[in-house]
């Protein structure tokens, strides 16, 4: 077999491929036998056929079909070998010419792994910035409970801060028109519990039940919800119910109530505990998304296409299926935007994407160093106890069954292991 390896770029490669019947005769005898045990034939027993009769018998066209199949898989495998090439994509194929299991020549086009010049993520020195939790936080989960436990009395009186009011709303944009993600039905809202933006709250204090109100807000400079950031906005509220909420006494009767506490001092001391899990968690991905950055900038690679794009799509695809659940289309969001989804992809999606491939691949280099592995114990392991928490779940189960899914998997544990030993050197 003969090879031609060219570099089209960093991130792709042309290799130009020659086989003859030397190379080709082993894989003929392959796809015999594979064809072997469905052939019949005259004096012999079904799978029992030679294999010089099994060619006669065998469809030509088909035989040939899976020859070619064979063949370019197999010279394509050594040629990546013989080049020390490793693919990200499939490959594109032009056939050069074919002389049925006797000469081939084609040529391939691959997406393939950039050479990787890795910054010196030893030398990379973090420590975990962690915050406990305080008498503050603690009071301000006892509040929630509070609120989410209280009793819910109808009153005839405006609203006051510590009320819930039942609201309609609607937006309203300067031209008019209704702003999508910006409306609600019998919409429960706490006075005081600042979950609206800024100014509304204040707005509908003081009304009553059955009264209307119009009113404009600017939204928030830095608020999520991008297009609508710093933006105004009209509000037309209608107030359904006013509810005054009895809250219930802090107590070991409310202790009880919320879990299986005797005493407030049990319940505020599971709090502590929780919140204490909680900030432990966030200071820890703090930690390693602040090693990842700095190892990827300290670190050149560049980031294939096809990987980007893949990326891009796939983020697509999260961010339309997440704005259903805030009651907007994506066409909406993008009017709101004023971008096209072309600009969206460009301005919002690429760059992310971008830094998530080269974090990928610079964390596979690392593991490819450090020679880290997934034992078959630690991979059963892990998919036992995700049997255990999606028993009840047949889709969930069926996955965890398709072998794609279970290496998709093990690539996960490698991941999270690498990034463990990135903490261990940082945090050394």
């Amino acid at each position: 077999m003969k090879s031609e390896y060219t570099k089209v770029s960093d991130t792709k490669a042309e290799l130009l491929i020659e086989g003859d019947d030397k190379d080709l005769a082993p894989i003929k005898t392959v796809v015999l036998k594979q064809m072997q045990p469905e052939v019949s034939a005259p004096g012999f027993r079904k799978g029992k056929v030679p294999l010089k009769v099994v060619e006669k018998e065998v469809d030509d066209n088909y035989f040939k079909s899976q020859f070619l199949d064979e063949a370019l898989n197999d010279l394509y495998n050594k040629g990546l070998q013989e080049h020390k090439l490793r693919p990200l994509s499939q490959p594109e194929v032009e056939m050069k010419s074919f002389v049925p299991f006797s000469e081939i020549t084609f040529k391939v086009t691959v997406d393939v792994v950039p050479p990787i010049k890795l910054g010196d993520y030893k030398k990379i020195k973090k420590q975990l910035d962690l915050d406990e939790p305080t008498d503050k936080d603690v009071e301000e989960v006892l509040d929630n409970l509070q609120s989410r436990t209280a009793e819910k009395k109808p009153v005839d009186r405006a609203a006051k801060e510590g009320d819930e009011i039942v609201i309609d709303f609607k937006g309203i944009d300067e031209q008019g028109n209704e702003v999508a993600g910006a409306s609600g039905k019998d919409y429960p809202l706490r006075l005081g519990s600042q979950t609206f933006i800024e100014g509304f709250e204040e707005e509908v204090i003081g009304l009553s039940k059955g009264d209307e109100k119009d009113f404009t807000l600017r939204f928030p400079k830095d608020y999520a919800h991008k297009p609508l950031a710093n933006k105004k906005v009209g509000f037309q509220v209608t107030v359904k119910e006013v509810q005054e909420l009895v809250l219930p006494k802090l107590d070991k009767e409310f202790a009880s109530k919320v879990g299986p506490f005797k005493t407030m001092a049990e319940l505020k001391k599971d709090i502590k505990a929780q919140l204490a899990k909680q900030k432990q968690q966030e200071a820890e991905d703090k930690l390693k998304d602040e090693i990842l950055e700095e190892l990827v900038n300290k670190s050149k690679v560049q980031a294939p296409d096809s990987l980007v794009e893949d990326n891009i799509e796939s983020a697509l695809q999260e961010f339309k299926h997440n704005l259903v659940y805030r009651g907007i289309t994506f066409p909406e969001y993008l009017k709101q935007a004023d971008m096209s989804e072309d600009d969206y992809k460009e301005k919002e999606l690429r760059p992310r994407a971008e830094t998530r491939v080269k974090t990928g691949l610079v964390l596979a280099e690392v593991s490819d160093i450090e020679k880290i592995v997934v034992t078959p114990e630690e991979l059963e392991i892990r998919l036992q106890l995700l049997r255990g928490q999606h028993a009840n779940d047949a889709q969930m189960m069926a996955q965890l069954n398709n072998p794609e899914a279970v290496n998709d998997i093990a690539s996960r544990m490698v991941t999270e292991k690498t990034i463990d030993k990135l903490v261990e050197y940082a945090t050394a």
